[in-house]
């Protein structure tokens, strides 16, 4: 599918697309010369483009309670009816289900199999705690959790405040920390002297990460994607995150989470993935979550969501109309 939209692409873009090439493979070789390595670093080297599009749950599903490894067979039934129930193009529902699935699967990429480590499949990314479920919320966590519920139904669209982040082209699952999504499941990672990047193709958000011993800033400079900063443990590296808004909670939580993410390039041709986040105020344990990412030959594409989001404008027309729909008299 990719490669049709690259086709597409250049077929719209012209020598735009070339030009934005060819400035990003200067970026690239001014960020990764060998000059600026020593040897020694070499096995820390964790640039390039990486795919963790995957069919693995994020939780371990009920039906597989207990059970921490497909099997191969298991692996392949898992996929199978994964791949049967996210179909988009399937017309069995009614009218107002199609209607639901009105984007065609066409577009999506979810990847086509559960993720493989070191020859096994996990049947969840949360590994810790070992049933591979997520902690449970606290009661805090669970009223702040009700606030926004009731004022999502009592103000659904008074303006775009009151929308999701998405649906504003602020966030999607970019992170930190990393998350699946419906497509752009890429991200690549650009290494200098003093910093990482991690850029990812969802809503092209470019993090940077420093590595120059740098403290982290005062509590009261707040950021959408936290404040990070990075350490090497033997090839891993450790990515200390804090600093996080309320206004981007992830799985609900606070402005109080604290996330430790480990990228350990485990061979050329994959980066373990794993994070921990610690939110006393959100859950009540830490927990932990691990996803293998593949290397890969794509391009990252722009990710242009402002610039066609006339959804937005939509939704807000369409609630003040229902407004003066009401007030009409009968």
């Amino acid at each position: 599918m990719r490669s049709l939209i690259l086709a597409l692409a250049l077929a719209t873009a012209g020598h735009g697309a070339a030009d934005r090439n060819a400035a990003a493979q200067q970026l690239t070789a001014r960020t990764v010369a060998p000059s600026a390595r020593s040897a020694s670093a070499a096995s820390r080297d964790l640039e390039g483009v990486w795919n963790y599009a995957t069919l693995t749950p994020f939780e371990r599903p009920a039906e597989l309670e207990g059970i921490e490894f497909f099997t191969d067979a298991q692996a392949a039934e898992f996929e199978a009816q994964t791949i049967g129930r996210n179909d988009r193009d399937r017309r069995d529902g009614g009218a107002a289900t199609d209607a639901a699935r009105g984007v065609a699967d066409f577009w999506f990429d979810r990847g086509q199999h559960v993720a493989t480590f070191e020859g096994k499949k996990r049947t969840s990314w949360v590994i810790d705690p070992p049933d591979g479920r997520v902690p449970a919320l606290t009661p805090e966590a669970r009223a702040r959790q009700a606030a926004r519920n009731a004022d999502a139904r009592d103000h659904p669209a008074d303006g775009p405040e009151n929308r999701s982040l998405q649906e504003r082209c602020l966030a999607f699952n970019a992170g930190p920390p990393i998350g699946l999504g419906p497509y752009n499941n890429f991200l690549q990672i650009f290494q200098t002297r003093d910093a990482v990047v991690i850029y990812t193709e969802m809503i092209h958000d470019a993090r940077i990460v420093w590595t120059d011993g740098r403290p982290h800033l005062p509590p009261t400079q707040r950021r959408w994607l936290g404040d990070s900063r990075g350490r090497w443990e033997g090839n891993t590296l450790i990515v200390d995150t804090i600093n996080f808004t309320d206004k981007n909670p992830f799985r609900g939580s606070g402005a109080n989470l604290h996330l430790t993410e480990r990228f350990t390039r485990t061979d050329a041709n994959t980066l373990l993935y794993e994070f921990t986040v610690d939110d006393p105020t959100t859950f009540t344990r830490a927990w932990t979550a691990q996803l293998p990412m593949s290397k890969s030959d794509e391009r990252i594409f722009e990710y242009a969501c402002h610039e066609g989001n006339y959804a937005l404008p939509d939704i807000l027309r369409g609630a003040r109309f229902q407004e003066r729909q009401r007030k009409e008299p009968e």
